[in-house]
């Protein structure tokens, strides 16, 4: 592949990364009295002024025409009641609480949801690709009925990234949030996850506390009536009592699925489950710092992050408050941190927009909405870094780049990457889907191209070893769960490491004159070529 971007012949200097602001700001985000971040609640708009203060304090601009803030209309829908979700007409009938074995909620904006009687139905991995050759809902109709799917890719065991899904590495296709998508453009009441950890890449854990409580989506006309009554996920267990229930082995109809050609299997059985919804309307915010660039102040370099968690969630050890320490405070410290380093520096010949959005542990519905709603043209975007989790594990010797393979960017980071004597490496677990859960995503979908990348996991003090143990701790004990706090014996280290390449990058694009794109390989070419075009 060949980059079309004009790369500087001499990297931007080194910034002086301030640590004292990425412990600050972190800490401050993730104390108890902003009770988890969660958007739309009480604390936001003290979460907001307290991230309007620190752009301020940097030396931003309020980036959206004067104002710090953009309106994010969001409407909350809370199930109340939740019946347990029953299946009958098997050898015996099973019934599945909820949170324990089961977590059911809907998109759609309406005060009750009752599934009576659904037929059952099993599609394998739900997927309908005909540029793939692929489609698991051929030959069956599931309007009106319940479809049990599996989550990831049916190529997800693979060692190597070669399959009809790209192998190892997850494809959109592999995302819960296709899943349903699909399930409801085939019109079925219900669309049901199987969960299995390795696959999914978090524990029952992490969808129990993100998928009960309060549950936000876009406000938008036609309230979501065209998707499916229900969504949601079961744990392995009562899956493969469910099947047995009907007669079916699920380890063979699970390894059926893998292979083209699979045909979807009706189980014999009805599901029927319930709830009440509680639903409030409001709008959240994302905020915007800007500044300006001295030559074409048009043009925009886009740094973002995502200001939110989870809020209240499961009491572990009687604390109920998830915090978002890692996920995401450090991002928007990051990003003060950053935004501080460049005015120190000096305005560039393009303006520098910093984007703390909302709602992104609600499917990306901040970033989502600006780049459906941009205060900056598209087309006038260049291109950008998302911060998601800072590293503070220590220095690393390797850099990785989620979804490696997709943009020009990935040829301007290589130089300051190897400037650190570090290695660029792909990812260690591509299975687990990153490209396609943060708000670069947003973003690519709308042609552009934004850096996700960050230090690996191969530790200067301890290796990879090492690295592996304090990743797999921190998704295992940490990840959407209140134990995500700040610690003061963090090393920053890591952390300035990537701040460094982000900045240098990103200085790089602000006083150049380059519009770096997607390789012609990627899906998302050809939207960035059309925006483009249309300038």
């Amino acid at each position: 592949m060949v980059c079309t971007v004009c790369h500087a012949q001499t990297a931007p200097a080194a910034p002086d990364i301030s640590v004292d602001t990425l412990k600050t700001v972190t800490r401050e985000l993730s104390d108890d009295k902003f009770e988890g971040r969660a958007p739309a609640s009480e604390t936001e708009p003290a979460v907001l002024e307290y991230i309007v203060s620190q752009f301020k304090a940097a030396g931003l601009k309020p980036g959206n025409n004067g104002k710090w803030l953009q309106d994010v209309p969001l409407v909350q829908i809370t199930a109340q009641n939740v019946k347990p979700l029953t299946f009958t007409g098997g050898k015996q009938p099973l019934s599945l609480d909820y949170r324990t074995d089961m977590v059911v909620a809907t998109y759609r904006v309406t005060p009750e949801i009752d599934l009576l009687n659904s037929d059952v139905v099993f599609v394998g991995y739900g997927i309908n690709a005909p540029e793939r050759g692929w489609n698991d809902y051929a030959g069956v109709d599931v309007k009106g009925k319940t479809v049990v799917i599996l989550v990831n890719d049916p190529d997800w065991k693979t060692a190597s990234r070669e399959g009809p899904f790209e192998g190892r590495a997850m494809t959109y296709y592999g995302r819960w949030t296709y899943k349903y998508e699909e399930a409801a453009r085939q019109g079925a009441a219900a669309a049901i996850i199987v969960h299995q950890t390795e696959p999914a890449a978090y524990g029952w854990g992490v969808v129990r506390s993100s998928w009960t409580g309060p549950q936000l989506e876009p406000d938008i006309a036609g309230d979501h009536m065209d998707q499916s009554k229900v969504i949601g996920w079961i744990q392995l267990d009562p899956a493969k009592k469910l099947f047995a229930a009907a007669g079916k082995d699920f380890d063979a109809l699970a390894e059926a699925a893998t292979h083209k050609g699979f045909k979807a299997v009706p189980l014999g059985v009805k599901a029927s489950t319930g709830f009440v919804n509680s639903i409030r309307r409001q709008a959240s915010k994302n905020v915007v710092g800007i500044l300006p660039g001295t030559e074409k102040p048009d043009e925009v370099v886009l740094f973002s992050a995502h200001w939110d968690h989870l809020g209240k969630c499961d009491a572990i050890q009687g604390d109920d408050i998830c915090n978002g320490a890692l996920d995401n405070a450090s991002g928007v410290a990051g990003l003060v941190a950053l935004a501080k380093a460049n005015v120190e520096a000096g305005p560039t010949k393009r303006s520098q927009v910093y984007l703390a959005v909302t709602a992104e542990e609600s499917g990306l519905l901040g970033s989502a909405y600006y780049a459906a709603n941009p205060v900056f043209p598209l087309a006038k975007t260049v291109g950008g870094v998302n911060m998601d989790v800072l590293n503070v594990k220590g220095r690393v010797n390797n850099f990785v780049i989620t979804g490696a393979g997709k943009s020009e960017l990935e040829d301007m980071v290589r130089p300051l990457v190897a400037a650190q004597e570090r290695a660029i490496e792909p990812e260690a677990h591509p299975e687990a889907g990153g490209y396609y859960r943060s708000d670069h995503f947003s973003f690519a979908k709308k042609g552009v191209p934004m850096l996700d990348a960050a230090g690996g996991n191969d530790l200067v003090k301890g290796g990879k070893e090492a690295g592996e143990a304090a990743d797999k701790d921190y998704v295992d004990q940490r990840y959407h769960k209140p134990q995500d706090e700040y610690d003061p014996n963090w090393d920053w280290s890591g952390a300035i490491q990537d701040l460094t390449v982000y900045y240098q990058m990103g200085r790089e694009l602000a006083d150049g004159t380059s519009w770096p794109n997607w390789y012609e390989s990627s899906e998302f070419r050809k939207i960035r070529d059309q925006s483009r075009a249309a300038e």
